[in-house]
């Protein structure tokens, strides 16, 4: 079985019960997958968004625990380390999981993005909770333009918002 899906797999298992949290880790993988596809990421670095997308937040259960919080603080600051403990034992190079840690640790970050993987995870996890969380027309309109590079994450949210952002 291909390591990506055994990680989403994983993380079922490690979310266990939690719907939501399934759901939104799937969700977000759908969106970087489509949007890496569409933006023609090459196989490793599609293989380490996909990853990414489906640990994102491997954090919040241990931040829950320790903070009472599932902010996106404290899961960056949790998130790695899980990350590890999951990916390791499927046989995921080094390289690929210190890569998985790093988007991990600053995927609620708008700021110097550093690479492909790491705006299309951001993309794909804000179109997620712009969703989940019914933001605002005026927030989604004012972080727009910060925030989404990729074409193909401009036309996602173009037409899941068209009000705040017309064509």
């Amino acid at each position: 079985m291909n390591k990506v899906y055994q990680t989403a797999l994983e993380m079922c298992r490690y979310m266990a019960g939690d719907k939501m949290r399934i759901n939104h880790f799937m969700k977000v993988h759908a969106y970087a997958k489509i949007i890496g596809e569409a933006e023609e990421l090459d196989a490793r670095t599609l293989e380490i968004l996909e990853t990414a997308a489906y640990t994102h937040d491997i954090g919040i259960k241990l931040s829950e625990q320790k903070y009472n919080s599932a902010s996106g603080y404290y899961q960056q600051i949790e998130g790695p380390a899980e990350a590890e403990k999951l990916l390791t034992p499927l046989g995921f190079d080094n390289e690929l999981i210190e890569r998985v840690k790093y988007l991990i640790s600053r995927h609620h970050k708008y700021a110097n993005i550093d690479g492909a993987d790491c705006q299309i995870l951001i993309e794909a996890d804000f179109i997620v909770n712009a969703c989940e969380e019914d933001m605002p027309q005026d927030t989604i309109k004012s972080i727009y333009d910060k925030i989404f590079k990729t074409e193909a994450g401009k036309k996602i949210m173009r037409s899941l918002f068209p009000a705040a952002l017309p064509e």
